[in-house]
């Protein structure tokens, strides 16, 4: 009998090595849990029999906070706390998994999975972050969109400049009469004084360059202080009809025509989805001595935001930021609890999946009702002590001998008996 006693404590030592060798393997996996071996006593049935040695009860797991690794990553999330992100494997109906592993990723369709493809759920929220519904059938898959906003066409250009007083007339120009006016042409630079440019959206949201041509036409003089200047509007390659617009300044540089802002005829460039309806307000613009200055240009156009930045608060809550400056709340990630969470099935990856001795999941948003908080940029690594797992080690080695040595002394004791028959 000292045989299957002695047996059974080498089985649980072999066993506890193997638990412990796991637990030294995974010390560099991020979410793991290390486990523990739990043995109990074989008895008898009679009072004069010693025990039958001992079994193995449960490979327990412990779900101990593991230290945390901060990286680079706005996606890399760590639960400081109890609780479990929640993932699935498809996009409906799919098998739903348990992780502490946080390294998270957008794949091509803007969903946010974790570190197994699993698709990261979440709760719904409304536009100011607040969780509308709570539970693991409310929890979705999180969708980030890639884009933001309806786009907008341009229909005002706001403008404001100061031209300088003593510009020259282009010199390649002849001069000015009614027959022959001045003979502008925006791609020789000698045929105008100065432009700006800006740019525009279409309706679509595409951008388009609007460019403003500055032709002086009239310098002033002793008889007549007052001056004038002409301005060609084109959007892309074409110009914008009535062209020019003629600017009139007084002899203190005030602007005296156009006393409103410009409206000009539907303009269709090249690449454009619809023609542009665009006014240009020139403001406060005048004539001063001094170089030219643009003081401000604004336009009222924009293009639909894309994806720039998305950001995970310390509640859960996946923010995205687009480029036109918009934010959007996009859910919260979805925290499960377990009343037993030693009771989890194990599915490798750092992942685990319900039984009936863990309980049903309790899921809310992180921070709340006992659930740990969200920490960005950081990773939780494996709750493994390399110090303590090596003592184990030892110990579990020292076991595994002190069984064997029985071994072989009851095999000797059965060999002398053997031997005083002979």
């Amino acid at each position: 009998m000292s045989f299957y006693t002695s047996l059974s404590g080498l089985k649980g030592a072999q066993t506890e090595l193997g638990t412990v060798a796991n637990n030294i393997a995974n010390v560099g996996s991020y979410g793991f849990k290390k486990s523990r071996t739990e043995f109990g006593d074989i008895i008898s049935s009679s009072r004069t029999t010693p025990g039958n040695g001992t079994r193995l009860k449960a490979i327990e797991q412990q779900f101990s906070q593991g230290g945390f690794e901060a990286t680079s990553r706005e996606l890399d999330v760590a639960i400081a706390g109890n609780g479990f992100f929640v993932s699935r494997d498809a996009l409906a109906g799919g098998n739903t998994s348990f992780t502490r592993n946080g390294k998270l990723s957008v794949d091509a369709s803007g969903y946010l999975k974790d570190s197994n493809g699993g698709y990261v759920q979440g709760l719904p929220v409304d536009p100011e972050g607040n969780v509308t519904a709570t539970g693991l059938a409310a929890s979705t898959n999180i969708q980030i969109p890639q884009t933001s906003g309806v786009p907008n066409a341009t229909s005002r250009i706001d403008l404001t400049l100061t031209l300088p007083a003593n510009a020259d007339l282009p010199a390649n120009r002849p001069m000015y009469t009614a027959a022959n006016p001045y003979a502008f042409d925006r791609l020789d630079p000698n045929s105008y004084n100065h432009s700006t440019q800006t740019t525009v959206y279409d309706s679509s949201g595409k951008t388009i360059p609007a460019t403003i041509y500055f032709v002086h036409t009239k310098a002033s003089t002793a008889a007549d202080p007052t001056s004038g200047w002409e301005a060609h509007l084109f959007v892309g390659s074409e110009e914008a009809t009535p062209s020019p617009v003629a600017l009139d300044f007084d002899a203190g540089g005030n602007r005296t025509a156009p006393a409103a802002p410009v409206t000009f005829a539907p303009v269709f460039p090249a690449g454009a989805s619809a023609p542009l309806d665009i006014t240009l307000d020139l403001g406060v613009t005048n004539q001063a001595a001094g170089p030219f200055t643009l003081r401000s240009i604004d336009q009222d156009g924009f293009a639909a935001g894309t994806l720039s930045d998305v950001n995970i608060g310390e509640d859960g809550l996946v923010t995205a930021t687009f480029s036109n400056g918009e934010t959007q709340a996009i859910g919260k990630l979805s925290i499960a609890n377990f009343a037993n969470p030693a009771g989890l099935k194990q599915l490798g990856d750092a992942r685990w999946s319900v039984t009936g001795a863990s309980g049903t999941a309790t899921v809310g948003e992180a921070g709340q009702d006992g659930l740990g908080r969200i920490q960005a940029g950081a990773l939780e690594r494996a709750n493994v002590d390399i110090t303590e797992e090596l003592v184990a080690l030892i110990s579990a080695q020292r076991n595994f001998q002190a069984n064997a040595k029985a071994i072989e002394t009851g095999n000797q004791m059965t060999q002398s008996i053997i031997n005083m028959r002979s």
